[in-house]
């Protein structure tokens, strides 16, 4: 008989004393249960006792979290929170040195405990850690452990950055510009730093004014990528976080002047495109994830400068603006500049602008009263027209020479193809929290967004004339550009010259190429004996899948916890028994090179008592996140696995194909149906190759001698093989 569901069976640990096996009724008060366990080793004084895990982080157990507590875990007896909290305060604040180290020591790793921070904050422990910042007196590993255990306690969120002082920031700022630092006291300073600006919108002034970019600058020219990874990081804040009237520039009377913000032009000025790419990117050290992230921010803020160019209607009546569409058509038909020839042409204007390939002949300004992409577009078109004039030129001369039937529009493709540009790069929106999505491309040039929208205009003007379009066709070859666009960039080009040369290769016929042969399961197969065929393949496959799906959760994947802080990371593995009755899962410091054994797995859910899965925002991890965390690419990587009582396990995937797995993974687990579009994908592709097979082996049979059948009209053939 299977023990009450209120019942967990553990181990209870003393140091010099034998463990205690003890059944713990969950519906019992945890003080009475310490009280119990105190006297079996004659302790008295239980309320100074608490029970903490005996393994990975060594967490306080509440009444609040007691019910994570499973079958077989092993606890430990410790002194309660509070009075570890005070024990420390006092050593903290002690004259030896040894003893204070060793405190700080201690302090640092309980600090991540949110039972311990709670007790220890309302010792008015951070004012004390803060002091001891603050005299400058501390040094080395007495620093490090110091900065380590505030940053963990403030991440806590139970006390405000705002009530930091500002002789504290000058001297964690003092860390962060001092040439020669240890990197344990620079990585924790550059990382407090980002949360005092991520957190609090008075102290990005305080900050702003001890850190500039220049000094940053020299953080990201070290080897130790973990230094850099930080100082990108402390970057992206001031970036991000940094008011509208410093972010936004409101001078845009000159269209071909950058309009970067405030600090974009300090980042400009700081050759800080170019440090990051020789000695990040192309460093001799692979990209860790994190730093792909803040690489990826950094793209994303980067891009987000065009947003008010973006969003900003063209004043038809604002002649500094029209006269940019007049440079437009000067530079295609005048070539330098006449004065009296100006005067001559202002009657043919309309036709010019009909050849440019405006919308509105008469008034093009009103082409661009439309956002997006609004003055971005025109933006671009000039760029084109300034620096690449002879680019500009062939494209306007060459469509306005074609048969009106099959001119490429070159003003209404530029606008469109801006548009389209925008929401491929995902101007105006901000970075999410799980992508690594950056292009290394995008940093090897300073007008890297002008210079693609180059190269995008002339992919545009190859397609239309490979695809002999007329203006009827427009959008399909927008459609096909896109398409072109994406599967390029999927590349990851390491370069706009290699960009280039993978849309040499992915020309219409390639692109025409490529959509067949994805469609081919669905195109191709279609008469009903194939059909028939697909619908016997189909059952075997599926099961195909299956048992690879529970293979893939047999061997288990590696899960990162999402903190405050994602450089700090936190993992965690899960596993599949190889009989398939167990989930095993357990933290690890670290992320795992290979698999991960089942004895280091602490703990397991038994398969009969999962109820559901969850997926999305469904999920409990997802409800109870804030607002500005539930981004669209954590929401399409989580799910949860809903366990007897009311318990679950929460996942966020790595990426969408651990997701797929893993999801399809636990549905074929429950006996339900696999529906991700992985595995949509995978029955398509193996059910296309196993009737490639069958047909071929049918074509090869040898048809013993017959009779010659009596002909029939092609039509009326009967197709019904014994496919078994």
């Amino acid at each position: 008989m299977p023990p009450p569901a209120d019942i967990v069976k553990v181990a209870i640990e003393w140091p010099g004393a034998n463990a205690q096996l003890i059944e713990m009724d969950q519906k019992r008060a945890l003080s009475s249960i310490i009280r119990e366990v105190c006297d079996g080793w004659s302790l008295s004084g239980s309320e100074q006792f608490a029970l903490r895990y005996a393994d990975g982080p060594q967490l306080y157990i509440t009444e609040q979290t007691r019910g994570e507590i499973k079958n077989g875990t092993i606890l430990r007896l410790a002194i309660s929170p509070g009075r570890a909290a005070r024990q420390l305060l006092e050593r903290i604040q002690s004259h030896g040195i040894d003893a204070r180290l060793e405190a700080l020591k201690e302090l640092a790793k309980l600090s991540a405990d949110p039972t311990f921070a709670a007790e220890f904050i309302n010792m008015e422990g951070i004012g004390t850690l803060a002091r001891l910042v603050e005299s400058g007196t501390h040094f080395g590993e007495m620093l490090a452990f110091t900065l380590t255990a505030f940053l963990e306690l403030m991440d806590h969120g139970i006390v405000s950055w705002d009530l930091i002082s500002l002789s504290f920031i000058k001297q964690i700022a003092g860390y962060v510009n001092q040439p020669m630092v240890d990197v344990s006291i620079l990585q924790r300073s550059l990382a407090i730093l980002e949360s005092m600006v991520l957190n609090s919108h008075s102290l990005y002034h305080r900050v702003a004014q001890e850190i500039t970019v220049g000094q940053l600058i020299g953080h990201l020219q070290v080897s130790n990528q973990e230094i850099q990874t930080y100082a990108i990081a402390l970057i992206n804040a001031l970036f991000l976080k940094a008011p509208e009237d410093r972010r936004q520039n409101a001078d845009y009377s000159n269209a071909l002047e950058c309009y970067l913000t405030e600090m974009a032009s300090t980042l400009a000025q700081k050759h800080l495109r170019s440090i990051i790419l020789n000695h990040v990117i192309r460093g001799n050290r692979p990209i860790k994830a994190e730093m792909a992230h803040q690489l990826y921010v950094l793209q994303v803020l980067t891009f987000n400068l065009l947003e008010e160019r973006m969003m900003t209607k063209m004043d038809p009546n604002d002649q500094t603006q029209r006269d940019i569409i007049f440079e437009l058509r000067r530079i295609a038909f005048d070539g330098e500049n006449d004065p009296t020839g100006t005067e001559k042409r202002k009657a043919m204007y309309s036709k010019d602008y009909k050849m440019l390939g405006f919308t509105n002949h008469v008034n093009p300004a009103l082409d661009f009263t439309q956002t997006p992409p609004g003055m971005l577009a025109l933006d671009n078109m000039l760029y084109l027209a300034k620096v690449h004039q002879d680019t500009y030129i062939r494209i306007v001369l060459e469509n306005s020479s074609r048969e009106d039937k099959h001119e490429c529009p070159f003003g209404r493709c530029a606008i469109e193809l801006t548009r389209m540009l925008c929401e491929i790069l995902q101007v105006g929106e901000l970075p999410n929290e799980g992508c690594n999505d950056y292009h290394p491309m995008f940093f090897t040039h300073d007008r890297a967004w002008e210079e693609f929208f180059c190269v995008c205009i002339q992919l545009l003007n190859k397609t239309w004339k490979e695809m002999r379009a007329t203006a009827e066709d427009f959008n399909k070859v927008m459609q096909v550009v896109r398409e072109q666009i994406t599967r390029a960039l999927a590349m990851k080009p390491s370069s706009l010259d290699q960009l280039k040369n993978k849309l040499r290769g992915l020309n219409y016929s390639e692109i025409l190429r490529l959509r067949q042969s994805e469609r081919m399961s669905q195109d191709d197969f279609q008469s009903p004996p194939i059909i028939e065929l697909r619908e016997r393949i189909q059952p075997e496959i599926l099961e195909l899948i299956k048992q690879q799906r529970l293979n893939r959760l047999c061997e288990g994947s590696c899960f990162r916890k999402l903190g405050n802080r994602r450089r700090q990371e936190k993992f965690w593995f899960c596993r599949l028994s190889l009989n398939h009755k167990m989930l095993h899962y357990g933290d690890l410091d670290e992320s795992p090179q290979g698999e991960v054994p089942f004895e280091l797995l602490s703990d397991k859910i038994p398969v009969s008592d999962i109820k559901s899965v969850v997926t999305g925002k469904d999920c409990p991890h997802m409800k109870e996140k804030s607002a500005l965390k539930q981004n669209k690419e954590v929401l399409e990587l989580a799910f949860s696995v809903l366990y007897d009582p009311d318990e679950t396990l929460n996942f966020v995937a790595p990426n969408k194909y651990e997701y797929c797995i893993w999801t399809d993974g636990l549905c074929a687990l429950l006996g339900r149906e696999m529906g991700s579009d992985l595995t949509r994908s995978d029955l398509d592709t193996l059910i296309s190759m196993e009737m490639k097979l069958r047909l071929l082996d049918l074509e090869n049979i040898t048809i013993p001698e017959a009779p010659p059948p009596v002909p029939k009209e092609p039509s009326s053939y009967n197709f019904n093989y014994n496919y078994s």
